[in-house]
């Protein structure tokens, strides 16, 4: 008998759960008319699970547990264990849009950070859903060189990003941001790159810490149809 080519068709509805801390600026409840700017933080490898009590541990959670002046809203999901956050971009995806219309937020100022996998994990999800983002921070992670990674590059052209890496990280290596700096360079893309020549991994403290850095994010905003930046 001979094979024949047959097409299986079926709509799939996926349920989607994902555990998050939200953080909401002091002033938020006495300015009820005010949009604020956002900042979507995914964590490392080493926060996965179900306790959001280990997503605190580094980068932008750490920081507004500390500092309650912190002047944007903060989204920071928990990867569950079994996943990486390069594959639930179409779940993080989701989760934003779900924030966007629960919390007064400028979907304008809608900025994306991640550290180590978080740092993959934002890469992957800009590249995919560049519309929804201002700006990007991706902190000593990457892009996994599959046949879409050049697409993946032209969609990041117009996005403001900003890379930071350690040259002495043993664990995800440098010439990762590199590539991905020159990939973009070479496309005319909005990019700046910042290299720690004396840090390894752990590249991300010294970046979350410096005020430089929210200072750079809250001068970017996404292009509106019909207006200039």
């Amino acid at each position: 008998m001979s094979q024949t080519p047959q097409v299986f068709e079926e709509e799939v509805v996926k349920k989607v759960s994902i555990k998050y801390l939200l953080y909401l600026p002091k002033d938020y409840d006495r300015k009820p008319g005010v949009k604020w700017p956002a900042i979507l933080f995914l964590h490392g490898m080493g926060e996965r699970g179900d306790d959001l009590e280990l997503v605190k541990k580094h980068g932008i959670p750490k920081i507004v547990e500390k500092k309650r002046s912190f002047p944007f809203i903060a989204i920071s999901p928990q990867c569950p264990s079994y996943s990486m956050w390069p594959m639930m971009v179409d779940e993080l995806r989701d989760l934003l849009l779900d924030a966007l219309k629960r919390h007064r937020i400028d979907d304008a100022r809608v900025y994306l950070t991640g550290l180590s996998m978080g740092g993959f994990g934002a890469w992957h999800l800009a590249s995919t859903y560049p519309e929804l983002f201002a700006a990007v921070v991706p902190i000593c992670g990457g892009m996994f060189p599959d046949e879409k990674f050049q697409e993946r590059i032209r969609a990041l052209k117009d996005i403001p990003i900003w890379i930071f890496h350690g040259a002495k990280d043993e664990l995800v290596p440098v010439d990762n941001s590199k590539q991905l700096y020159e990939a973009l360079k070479k496309i005319g893309g909005k990019v700046r790159l910042t290299i720690y020549p004396d840090l390894g991994h752990d590249s991300w403290t010294v970046t979350y810490d410096n005020p430089r850095l929210y200072e750079w994010l809250l001068k970017q905003r996404k292009r509106r149809p019909g207006k200039n930046r």
